[in-house]
């Protein structure tokens, strides 16, 4: 699976599961556009990782939950690359708490950014892939968006929006050979599941039949997968990493 002469946006790729995603991208050749929105200095870091191995990538800061910002980093993009061939929606936040405690406001600031984000990007950039005829959507989604999770009703309420929303528009875009699929993740390491106690950590664990958690690199393998050209029969479609969780 090679993208040389590519071009990818990875969303909120200064850590975690869209570092490894736009370092993968970046070691198989393609142009790595390294999305972020408050963290320069990992942005960067993520940049230099990717150029140091000998790829290409450049950093760019926009919130994707605000509709403007979105459109400035899609606009971008065309200028500097002429094209978007792959979008990778992985920004995403987290505010836990049990409805009875949850404020308004936390509701609405993990919707925002994780799927009126999503939206907003795909909003943006599939004109680009539409007159191409050509295009890979790809929609980071979750388990809990499957299965749903106690204490946190925003954050599966985004993820199961994310599995609608990949499904609707794999359809809308199928005739112009634009593909638009969503990876499910189950318990990844990172550094927002580190913050789990040991105790929670257990119980999934437990849950899980390959018994240990995910890595980022077994995200980001069948997100590139699903970007190359193997996979070109694939749309509308939620592939779960989980380990066998569910």
């Amino acid at each position: 699976m090679q993208f040389k002469g590519k071009t990818v946006i990875v969303t909120g790729a200064s850590r975690g599961i869209g570092q490894a995603i736009a370092i993968a991208f970046g070691n198989k050749g393609a142009q790595v556009v390294v999305n972020y929105n408050s963290n320069h200095e990992a942005a960067h870091q993520t940049v230099k990782q990717i150029e140091d191995s000998g790829g290409k990538a450049i950093a760019i800061k926009a919130d994707v939950s605000a509709f403007d910002q979105a459109k400035f980093l899609v606009d971008q993009t065309i200028k500097l690359y002429g094209r978007i061939d792959i979008l990778i929606n992985n920004s995403g936040i987290t505010k836990d708490q049990l409805i009875l405690r949850m404020t308004e406001h936390d509701f609405d600031a993990v919707i925002n950014v994780n799927l009126k984000g999503t939206w907003n990007m795909i909003k943006h950039s599939s004109r680009t892939m539409l007159k191409q005829k050509s295009g890979r959507i790809i929609n980071i989604s979750s388990v809990v968006g499957i299965v749903g999770n106690p204490g946190q009703s925003n954050y599966v309420a985004s993820k199961a929006g994310i599995i609608g929303l990949t499904k609707s528009l794999a359809k809308e875009f199928g005739k112009k050979q634009v593909t638009v699929n969503a990876v499910a993740p189950g318990f990844i390491e990172t550094e927002m599941t580190e913050q789990l106690p040991d105790t929670v950590k257990e119980a999934y664990l437990e849950q899980i039949p390959l018994a240990r958690l995910g890595q980022s690199m077994d995200v980001a393998n069948t997100v590139l997968f699903l970007a190359s050209e193997e996979a070109n029969y694939i749309t509308g479609q939620i592939i779960s990493v989980n380990g066998g969780m569910i």
